[in-house]
């Protein structure tokens, strides 16, 4: 590119801010236009940083700061409750042109306090938020203030949020089922936590990003598990705390983030800034305004976190009590539970995410002994924060989970993968499928989370000691250092503190806070109204993008190597045997750490079940033998597609009024009698039959709609309907028909509009 004067007005500022170069350059003219771009790029990129830190003050400055993209209104304020905390529920009202149906369940999404403000649930459009909405369900959303009541603890949160969910149950009573809720990272295991104590509350539960198992990881990967140990433990936690003056800064949450992929950090997000200065500050703004609104935490709060969880490992231990000696069982959870992870998140790998199933359950069986339906996704690339805020993320995984949610409600017990597929022209019976993709849920075992990766005893032992070396930090430095720390700490000082913590720094430094910074935005101004982007084939431009792979490999493999070196140093350190002796860990006990143990009381309810279970094998009409048959004839595919799970609702709605929480009671009953005694099972469907062969034939064509919506039969499956055909006394053709012949309906249907309909 030759910059020309004459097509410049003649006010026009002169080079080297805004061209033109004086004079043709001929053969230099490449490097006098990358240097002239470069200039113009740089001062572009600091006046965007400037107004970074000016939104940063604008933003912290409100009362209740966030970064949601919808409407809301205050239901229930968490500071007015017997126990206050900075906790809000508000409604989210539905945008222009999106309506919602009040007989569908409502959502909750609960936005994770680690270190950011509220928001990043409906932080787009399409978001968690947003595809819910698009589904036809209410929507609520679980925010927080930037700081803590005094006194507040994490269990107060959990009682603040019980309330919250009865308050929607509350306003929801024509509603199919219990309230969906979704947890994003730190607030996936809180929920859980409650969901362990007040399983009545909750309908499916979406937990995405969530760590529940601490310990767990791979060799060579994702070392942040370790940064507990290498500091010695949980003491550090308490110091920052005590520097705060009880009030723990989240901005070093963050920059723990932050130093998890230095390539983004110091050089990837703001390259990206700098290359597309003409494109990127409005993304890069709106992103930042999330990422810099940081919030604190009661000392209590994190204290917990850190020793019980993070270095404790207690949560799916059932080493975790309330202030009333309730213990908390993951296992008492009475709803669907989908696990959403990545392969891709340095944060929460899918190791940490799908862990505590092992340390629960001892095979599916035992996940079925306790009515657990449990459900996981794995995506092969996402990091941590576009499992929230990643549009695609929103449309695809989010979206199925949303619109399929009844679907998850009513899955048999047992342990599922969701899988999903594009939505295509030759797809079978296309119209059941509601948006681009199908999801399809897998039956899998224990064996494949462990193929994920699984701790060794000899990890695990070290990941105890240092535990217990953890505790023993944390007892001296409360008997030595803390008494002299809280006699010099005051609020001012505390204050002072926090403004100097370095992401919070930068901010002041790089604002109009700052006497130089002002200037910069007349200047900034003239460039854009000036500004010629550089060619893109400028061999400099090329240069620089190979400049920057060079500095993101670097970087990459300084990474790299220090969590070589750290992994070294934790399993040196930890897995000394005079370190392990010395807290009486025996090295020659093979028995898995942190294992949840038995209860001998629930072995004698399950026998009472299983009594009970097989008590009611005989009982049921046409509709229980209709479940019942349709069960059997599907076991074998491993698998529920949703494209059946529709028909049997368009069939449900069309026919049968039976609210869902029944027809899911009826549909698990009859799954746990089928694996309790098939054949004793399938027996009794004679004597449950009417008379009327009409209706028997009719129930038994709703079977082979239902088996044949995603396509043809397989051996397997025609021989397990012929079973159930003739059990039903009717001879039928086996081979799929071309469509379903039920009423078309759409999911924003509501009941009574379908009772008006002619079947």
């Amino acid at each position: 590119m030759i910059f020309d004067s004459a097509a410049l007005p003649s006010n026009a500022p002169t080079w080297p801010l805004t061209g033109p170069i004086p004079g043709p350059m001929g053969f230099f003219a490449p490097v006098m236009d990358y240097w002239i771009d470069a200039v113009q790029r740089s001062l572009l990129f600091l006046d965007v940083l400037r107004q970074r830190g000016n939104q940063y003050h604008v933003h912290i400055a409100k009362t209740a700061p966030h970064v949601l993209n919808y409407q809301v209104e205050l239901v229930v304020d968490g500071r007015q409750l017997e126990q206050a905390v900075n906790y809000l529920l508000v409604k989210v009202i539905p945008p222009p042109g999106i309506n919602v149906d009040p007989t569908l369940r409502p959502f909750v999404i609960v936005d994770p306090r680690a270190g950011h403000g509220p928001g990043i649930g409906g932080f787009k459009a399409d978001s968690e938020i947003g595809v819910a909405l698009k589904a036809g369900h209410p929507c609520y959303f679980i925010g927080f203030l930037p700081n803590p009541m005094p006194g507040q603890t994490i269990e107060d949160i959990a009682r603040a949020e019980a309330i919250f969910l009865k308050k929607v149950i509350e306003l929801h009573p024509e509603a199919d089922g219990k309230p969906c809720v979704i947890g994003n990272c730190q607030a996936g295991w809180a929920i859980m936590m409650l969901a362990a104590i007040a399983p009545d509350l909750f309908g499916p539960i979406i937990i995405a990003g969530s760590p529940l198992s601490y310990w767990a990881g791979v060799h060579g990967q994702n070392p942040m598990r370790y940064s507990g140990g290498l500091v010695g433990g949980s003491w550090l936690t308490e110091l920052t705390s005590d520097l705060g003056n009880g009030i723990f800064d989240g901005a070093w949450l963050v920059q723990n983030f932050e130093n998890q992929n230095p390539a983004n950090t110091l050089w990837t997000k703001q390259y990206n800034l700098y290359s597309k200065i003409d494109t990127e500050p409005k993304r890069y703004l709106d992103f930042e305004r999330w990422w810099s609104g940081h919030v604190n935490l009661a000392a209590q709060e994190i204290q917990f976190i850190v020793d019980k969880l993070f270095i404790g490992n207690n949560l799916a231990a059932g080493r975790i009590e309330t202030s009333d000696g309730k213990t908390i069982d993951l296992r008492n959870i009475r709803t669907p539970t989908v696990v959403f992870c990545s392969k891709g998140d340095n944060i929460t790998p899918p190791q940490q995410a799908l862990g505590w199933l092992l340390d629960l359950y001892e095979s599916v069986d035992d996940i079925r002994a306790y009515g657990q339906t449990i459900v996981y996704t794995i995506h092969e690339s996402i990091g941590h924060l576009g499992i929230f805020v990643s549009g695609g993320v929103a449309k695809k995984e989010h979206g199925q989970f949303s619109s399929n949610i009844d679907l998850i409600d009513v899955l048999p017990p047992g342990l599922y993968e969701a899988i999903f597929e594009p939505k295509t022209e030759m797809m079978a019976h296309r119209d059941l499928v509601a948006d681009e993709w199908v999801m399809r849920c897998e039956s899998r075992t224990l064996e494949d989370i462990r193929a994920l990766g699984a701790n060794s005893t000899a990890d695990d032992r070290c990941f105890e000691t240092a535990d217990h070396v953890s505790k023993v930090n944390l007892a001296l430095y409360r008997l030595f250092a803390q008494p002299l720390i809280r006699a010099f700490i005051n609020p001012s000082l505390a204050e002072t503190i926090r403004k100097s913590q370095p992401l919070r720094l930068q901010y002041d430094v790089l604002s109009d806070d700052n006497p130089l910074m002002p200037p910069l935005a007349t200047i900034a101004e003239k460039i854009r109204e000036y500004r010629r982007p550089i060619a893109t084939d400028n061999p400099f431009i090329i240069m620089q993008e190979m400049v920057s792979e060079q500095i993101v490999a670097a970087l990459d493999n300084w990474r790299v190597a220090c969590e070589t070196i750290t992994e070294r140093r934790f399993f040196a350190i930890y897995g000394s045997p005079a370190l392990q002796a010395a807290f009486g860990i025996d090295r020659s006990d093979t028995h898995p750490f942190r294992k949840a143990p038995k209860s001998k009381l629930y072995d004698e309810l399950r026998r009472i079940r299983i009594t009970e279970l097989k008590s009611q094998i005989p009982v049921g009409g046409l509709r229980e033998a209709t479940i019942r048959g349709l069960l059997y004839a599907g076991m074998a595919r491993g698998s529920v597609d949703e494209r059946g799970f529709e028909a049997v609702r368009r069939i449900r709605e069309t026919y049968d009024t039976t609210p869902l929480p029944a027809f899911k009671s009826i549909v698990r009953q009859q799954f746990y009698m089928l694996l309790l005694d098939t054949e004793s099972t399938l027996a009794a469907i004679p004597a449950m039959l009417p008379s009327d062969m009409d209706a028997r034939k009719k129930a038994l064509q709703i079977i082979k709609q239902v088996l044949s919506a995603r396509g043809e039969l397989s051996t397997e499956d025609k021989r397990r309907y012929q079973r159930v055909a003739a059990l039903f006394g009717v001879e039928e053709d086996v081979e799929p028909q071309g469509s379903l012949t039920v009423v078309p309906m759409t999911r924003k249907e509501t009941r009574k509009d379908v009772q008006t309909k002619t079947p």
